[in-house]
Order: C-alpha cells, then sequence, then structure tokens
C-alpha cells in the first residue's frame, strides 16, 4: 500500500472548511478521514465511512481535533542576521518610521544578507521552516527582498527553491525587489524602481510565482507601486502587495485597482478601500505579530470580514517586526489581540491563506483536495486560541504522508 495512503479514525472534531457543512469551520464530530494517493478522498462521520476505505492503514486520533494544514501566506524567511538591538530602540521609544530613516530596518538585514553566503543562508532557513512544518505548516510562501540587487535577490529566490527542495512543505517564492530603496539609490527611488523593472525582473521572474511592493509612506509611492506590479504582469507574475501598514497610503486600493491576488498588512485601511477590496475579490492577508511586536493597533479584521473580504492571516516571520514562526500562536493572537472569533481566525490560518495564494486545493478536508493535515493536542480547535501557550501540533501529514 502506498505510503501516502492512510485513515484517519476516532477524531474528535475534524476540521473541513467545507462550505456546504453546517458552520463556517464545517465541523464534524467523531469524525473519519481517508487519504488516498496524497488527496482526500473522503471525510465524514466515523459512523458513516464507506467500505472502500475500510482497510487502508488506520490512525487513531483518540479524540482529538483535526485541521487542514496551516497556509503561512506572508513571509520573509529569507535573511540573514538579526535586529534585537532595533527591538530594544523600540520598546525604548523609538518608532519603526525613526529606525528606517536612520538606516535601520529593512536596510540592515540587507547589509547583513548581501554579506551572507548561500550556504549560511540555507543554514538558517530551514530550521525555520522546519519548526513552522513542526507546527503545522504545510504550505508557506516566502519573499525575497533582502537583496535589492540581481545577483543577491537571485541568490535568495535560489535558496527559498533549495528549501522547497529539501522539506516537506510547499514553499510558494515571491519576488519583492522593490522592498525598500537600497543604500546605494538613496534619494532616487525612481531610479531604483527603473532598475528592478529594465533589470531586476527579467532575471527573477522565472524563479518566482509572485511580484510584491512595498507601497508605503517612506517607502514607495501608488505610482512606483504600480509601475512595478504591470511589469511584473508581463513576465507572468501576479500581483500581491504591503499596503497601508504605515499609513492610508493609497496601497489598499492599488491593489483593488490592479487586481492583486492579496493586500497584506492593511492596518491603515479606509471604508472605501475595504469596498473596493471585496469588489475585485482581493484578499485581505492579516499580520497581527506585527502588531503585537510594533505595540500598535490591530488591524480591522472583522470590519474586513463583515464587508464580504476573504481574510487571511499570516505569521509575517521576518527579522525586524514579527519573528514568529507558528501559525497556531497567530491564531491566538488574531483572537485575543485582533478580536476574531475563533472560527474566523481557524479558517483564515488554513483555507484563507490558501486563497491568498491562489491554491484552490488546500486549506480545506474535502474529497480532491491535497491531504494536508494537522493533528492537535487538543480535543477542539478552541484550545488554539485558549491555551496559546501549549504546544498544538502533535503530528503533521503532508500530501497523505506523516512528516512531523
Amino acid at each position: 500500500m502506498p505510503d501516502d495512503n492512510l485513515l484517519l479514525v476516532n477524531i474528535g472534531q475534524l476540521v473541513t472548511n467545507d462550505p456546504a457543512g453546517d458552520d463556517l469551520l464545517g465541523v464534524i464530530d467523531d469524525a473519519a478521514v481517508a487519504v488516498a494517493d496524497g488527496h482526500i478522498a473522503w471525510a465524514g462521520p466515523g459512523s458513516d465511512l464507506p467500505d472502500e476505505w475500510a482497510e487502508l492503514s488506520r490512525i487513531d486520533c483518540r479524540g482529538c481535533a483535526v485541521l487542514p494544514g496551516f497556509v503561512d501566506s506572508h513571509t520573509h524567511l529569507a535573511f540573514a542576521g538579526d535586529r534585537a538591538d532595533e527591538f530594544g530602540r523600540r520598546l525604548r521609544g523609538e518608532t519603526y518610521e525613526e529606525i528606517m530613516a536612520a538606516g535601520g530596518g529593512i536596510r540592515s538585514t540587507v547589509a547583513a544578507t548581501r554579506a551572507a553566503s548561500t550556504s549560511d543562508l540555507l543554514g538558517h532557513m530551514v530550521p525555520r521552516a522546519r519548526r513552522m512544518l513542526r507546527a503545522g505548516t504545510t504550505t508557506v510562501e516566502v519573499k525575497s527582498g533582502y537583496g535589492l540587487e540581481t545577483s543577491t535577490e537571485l541568490r535568495l529566490l535560489g535558496a527559498i527553491a533549495a528549501v522547497d527542495d529539501t522539506l516537506a512543505i510547499d514553499v510558494v517564492p515571491t519576488f519583492l525587489g522593490a522592498h525598500a530603496v537600497p543604500p546605494e539609490f538613496s534619494g532616487d527611488a525612481d531610479g531604483y524602481i527603473e532598475q528592478v523593472i529594465t533589470e531586476m525582473l527579467p532575471a527573477c521572474a522565472p524563479h518566482a510565482a509572485f511580484c510584491d511592493v512595498f507601497c508605503d509612506d517612506g517607502v514607495f509611492t501608488v505610482d512606483q507601486a504600480r509601475a512595478v506590479l504591470r511589469s511584473g504582469l508581463e513576465y507572468g507574475l501576479k500581483p500581491r502587495l504591503h499596503a497601508n501598514q504605515l499609513a492610508p497610503s493609497g496601497g489598499a486600493g492599488l491593489a483593488a485597482e490592479v487586481g492583486a491576488l492579496s493586500a497584506d498588512h492593511l492596518d491603515h485601511v479606509t471604508d472605501d478601500e475595504i469596498e473596493a477590496l471585496s469588489l475585485a475579490g482581493t484578499v485581505a492577508v492579516l499580520l497581527p505579530g506585527v502588531s503585537l511586536s510594533l505595540q500598535l493597533p490591530q488591524a480591522r479584521g472583522n470590519d474586513l470580514w463583515d464587508a464580504g473580504v476573504t481574510v487571511a492571516l499570516a505569521t509575517d516571520c521576518n527579522p525586524g517586526t514579527s519573528n514568529i514562526e507558528t501559525m497556531p500562536f497567530v491564531v491566538a493572537l488574531a483572537c485575543l489581540e485582533m478580536g476574531l472569533s475563533p472560527e474566523r481566525a481557524v479558517w483564515s490560518a488554513t483555507r484563507g491563506g490558501a486563497l491568498a495564494l491562489g491554491l484552490h486545493d488546500r486549506g480545506h478536508v474535502v474529497p480532491g483536495a491535497l491531504g494536508d493535515l494537522v493533528l492537535l493536542t487538543h480535543p477542539t480547535y478552541l484550545h488554539l486560541a485558549y491555551r496559546p501557550d501549549a504546544p498544538a501540533a502533535q503530528a503533521v501529514v503532508k500530501r497523505g504522508e506523516f512528516v512531523s
């Protein structure tokens, strides 16, 4: 029998995210899940298990809850160095913008990343991604953006691909050349954008799925971001956008305008932009760990939900503003700090994350979906927020195989 065939039985609570279910999460109690050839073959009450799946290799979940694998749709895992000193400076009163203006922030990580070898980068990236996988993340998006020059951006995208080849976790690469203005272009953002468009995109596009831009006060303007995203589209890269993190900068409106798959951060999104995102079908990727780290108000998660915007949650794992790796902790933050219900938070961390990456084959437990599952240590998904300090995942299944 192939290794990617298995049957999970005695599931206390199964989160399916099936829209045909009776509630948002499509919860089934006393459930079973059959996985064949790496995909969900059947899911339902254990008492209804069809005979054709009864002979699969059985795993007794002993009343624990099972969720779809978490999909972390916004991370910056590809970096060297750390910024613990800046963290201390923020806690002593300096703002993120002040630190950036003084040459810290992203530029500090750029210097460390340019100096690091590819081997050194992988030596940090692989353990980070492995910890994510062990905590239940079965798909992770990873951005470049700490090179800000063609050769280093290519090296970062190569390292991202190497992580995908090394671990069972699926890694989705994003080109983020327009993450900040590098020191050699200080005061000439337009000149740097021209280099991104004419030199970096042609070289990097074959190694990425998405093109992202940091569109915000003190970084790149709406017009600059629009030029990069449109050029990215010419190379087959779907647009995503860092938007409205630091101010109501117009980035969220641009995301809707260009049909971006997602608009991320949205700490300062306006009512008009929420409506535009809803109409455009752009996913709002919210990052509660960043607001926690920066000690700033959380994004308007429930307002986005109530307006019909698809919402995702992600770690934004990075060296400066969200050194968080695990999605269960992000779910807890979304509930306890942002005010989402546990149901909205769990859906956003699984199905919402998948939709933010345009991956319709995961984030739910329905026939045909990937066999990506997390067996919790708890009897119910409510414990993700109820016990944010407790290890959440006792086992992880990726494409029908136990990987943790």
